[in-house]
């Protein structure tokens, strides 16, 4: 059986069809007030953005949502969780700050901020699945804790996951750093006859797991927690990972986390991903890139996974931007996340995802 995916064209004709309006018609022609119990704690899932990155959800998007949560007379707050990684969002202080920066505060947004794995990422809820790989994960225990949940998904590229969708901001987004470094399975490995010994990437490791010796990078795989975030800063990309072995395993313990993170909460979840300003990179990074395809629109479903093979589909039915960081498949129906990072297979999680039952790959696009 197909499931519902409800999309809105970023194109607008009139005041009637501005990006605001069609947030919350979108909220309710999915369905979504149909989740929401009076007196819901209701999380309001999303990234806020690492300091110097602006391609995250405008909190503009984010109040309409707060606002039809509130129509359903619950009690809505923003979430996300600590990062694994060294940057602005490793503790709660530090990530509150950057919502606020970044405009999340409750004078725009009209809700709360609570970082849901607590201070310092130890606010942990272990949930029992039974799959593949894990017995049982760790998600954020106020995540687990919310009554309902409207995940909030800015739909873009990732270099190791291909794309990062509802099915990733519920993987990675609702864990720990616990549970985020148990997805990451992988462990680079620097290629010698590449690297010049500039340092960058131990500049950049958050378990001092890399050192300089003799001018070429070493990585002691021991304190390594394989966050990638020296594959990002390697000027010369002379560090790499085993993409054939490791990379399947690891897009398969993201979906089991992501499995995880919706246990309990059966008809409580409603999802939209939002295809605006579709970046190579995640909202990780400390910087924005130039979009890939043009701006699409907003889709909202009750189903993770319809919602990411419908977003997977419009962004490849796109005509690429030749002065973007795309290198190949421009054209209509190619896949723009191989043509960025061409040894991922995002399509990888969708496909897992549909097996495991957490959804249908299989959709309706209603456009409103």
């Amino acid at each position: 059986m197909n499931s519902p995916v409800y999309f809105a064209s970023h194109r607008a004709y009139s005041d009637h069809e501005c990006t605001t309006e069609k947030v919350r018609r979108l909220f309710d022609r999915a369905g979504f007030p149909e989740l929401i119990a009076p007196k819901d704690k209701t999380a309001i899932k999303l990234h806020f953005g690492e300091t110097g990155n602006d391609g995250f959800i405008s909190p503009v998007y984010v109040r309409q949502v707060v606002e039809k949560v509130r129509e359903c007379k619950a009690l809505p707050f923003l979430t996300d969780t600590n990062t694994l990684y060294l940057g602005s969002r490793s503790n709660a202080v530090e990530h509150i700050g950057t919502a606020i920066l970044h405009g999340f505060d409750f004078a725009v947004t009209g809700a709360p901020v609570i970082i849901a794995d607590g201070l310092n990422g130890k606010n942990i809820r272990r949930v029992t699945i039974d799959k593949k790989h894990f017995s049982e994960v760790s998600i954020a225990g106020d995540i687990a804790a919310a009554d309902s949940l409207i995940v909030l998904s800015h739909f873009k590229g990732h270099i190791v996951a291909g794309f990062g969708g509802a099915i990733k901001n519920l993987a990675m987004g609702c864990a720990p750093p616990e549970g985020k470094r148990t997805q990451h399975n992988a462990r680079p490995f620097t290629i010698p006859e590449k690297c010049t010994g500039c340092a960058s990437c131990m500049k950049v490791c958050p378990k001092s797991a890399i050192s300089v010796k003799k001018k070429k990078s070493v990585i002691d795989l021991e304190l390594c927690i394989g966050c990638f975030e020296c594959m990002h800063a390697c000027p010369e990309h002379a560090i790499d990972i085993d993409w054939e072995t490791e990379i399947p395993q690891f897009m398969e313990r993201m979906v089991e986390h992501a499995f995880g993170a919706v246990q309990g909460k059966e008809n409580k979840i409603g999802y939209m991903n939002f295809l605006i300003r579709i970046t190579p990179d995640c909202d990780c990074f400390p910087f924005s890139d130039a979009p890939m395809v043009p701006d699409i629109g907003i889709l909202a479903s009750k189903d993770p996974v319809a919602i990411d093979a419908a977003s997977f589909d419009l962004v490849n039915q796109q005509l690429g931007y030749t002065d973007s960081l795309l290198t190949a498949h421009h054209q209509k129906g190619g896949d723009k996340f191989k043509g960025v990072h061409a040894q991922t297979d995002g399509y990888r999680q969708v496909r897992y995802a549909d097996e495991i039952g957490m959804g249908s790959r299989k959709y309706d696009l209603i456009k409103i």
